[in-house]
């Protein structure tokens, strides 16, 4: 039992080892903070490269238009502007119809400070998305992603120029999914991303990024004075739209007369239909003397295919609206509750097609 004693005098002696003279504590005994420049954490690391990845691509637009005054017989110039980010090798930008709509002349700075004359291939102020052109050796091109697969809570990167300054940086997360939003033309765009990523007057066309250097939407608008609440559209939508601009040069679709949004579809009543998507797309209203009306869908009702192709969501479905023929009879899948039901329903031209 004696050998168990300790000896404070031993204790002492062992503690005075520790440290020096002054009584401070020996290096050794000194924890070793790393240097953040070293070593940065997640989240810088995954902001820095997705900006490494996709900045080259940004670019910086004028617009040239000419306004007409009451008060004066000659029209005026007015310069605007805003952002955009190529896509190809070949120079072909992506950004809002807003920027673009009506222009003179445009006139695209891109990330090595080249001046570059563009043209437009084509303009679509329903989903308020355009696409343009530029002529240059060199360019680098973002790489697209897939909006579909976009959570709640996502890290997002916006990249553009707000009031001119170019390449500037706001990091959020994605908000909120499946929102509506209206454009300047008056039509409601569908499955919007919202984001809390600072926008500013400036930052309209610029990409949306996930942590990965891929594109997921492209930034249209604010609400002000609010702050937090900004908003993209989906790139699978522009995707869809660009390719159309690029084949047509507008965009011809079919007019149900729906809002709606994408939503996901019970476990059961997938395998008991053997349905081939795990989403539809869920009607919040149906307008008056639609086709939608007409047809007799309700609200409530899960659109899950048109013309007998799955819709997984409302890009599938605004797709399938450019596809079918307007004043023609086609056949629409839908779960109400848990029964399935086929309607026959005569898709209109939009309105706005033109």
């Amino acid at each position: 039992m004696n050998s168990l004693n300790r000896n404070p005098g031993n204790d002492l002696n062992f503690l005075s080892s520790l440290a020096d003279p002054s009584g401070a504590p020996s290096p050794a005994a000194t924890p070793t903070v790393p240097d953040a420049s070293v070593l940065p954490d997640a989240y810088s690391r995954a902001v820095t490269g997705a900006v490494e990845k996709v900045s080259p691509a940004v670019v910086n637009i004028e617009v040239h238009q000419s306004v007409r005054s009451s008060r004066r017989a000659e029209p005026q110039e007015r310069q605007g502007g805003g952002s955009g980010f190529i896509f190809t090798p070949d120079g072909l930008i992506l950004t809002n119809s807003h920027v673009v709509h009506d222009a003179n002349r445009i006139e695209v700075t891109i990330a090595d400070g080249r001046r570059i004359t563009a043209r437009t291939i084509g303009d679509d102020p329903a989903t308020d998305l355009a696409v343009i052109q530029i002529d240059g050796a060199g360019l680098t091109a973002a790489t697209l992603g897939d909006s579909q697969g976009l959570r709640v809570g996502q890290l997002v990167i916006a990249i553009g120029n707000p009031y001119g300054f170019q390449s500037t940086v706001t990091a959020g997360v994605v908000s909120a999914l499946g929102r509506s939003l209206r454009s300047y033309s008056g039509r409601l765009i569908e499955d919007v991303i919202q984001t809390d990523a600072s926008l500013n007057p400036g930052n309209s066309g610029g990409p949306l990024v996930a942590s990965d250097g891929r594109v997921v939407g492209v930034n249209t608008a604010t609400i002000l004075p609010a702050q937090g609440i900004c908003f993209a559209i989906g790139i699978n939508t522009a995707k869809f739209v660009a390719s159309r601009l690029l084949r047509d040069g507008r965009i011809r679709r079919s007019y149900i007369g729906v809002s709606a949004q994408t939503v996901p579809i019970h476990r059961r009543l997938i395998r008991y239909y053997d349905l081939p998507k795990e989403t539809g797309v869920v009607v919040l209203s149906t307008e008056p003397d639609s086709p939608a009306k007409k047809a007799g869908l309700r609200e409530g009702d899960v659109v899950i295919a048109l013309a007998d192709q799955a819709v997984a969501g409302v890009d599938d479905l605004h797709r399938l609206l450019s596809d079918v023929r307007s004043s023609g009879k086609t056949e629409l899948t839908v779960l109400r509750g848990t029964e399935k039901l086929s309607l026959a329903i005569v898709p209109e031209e939009a309105r706005d097609a033109n």
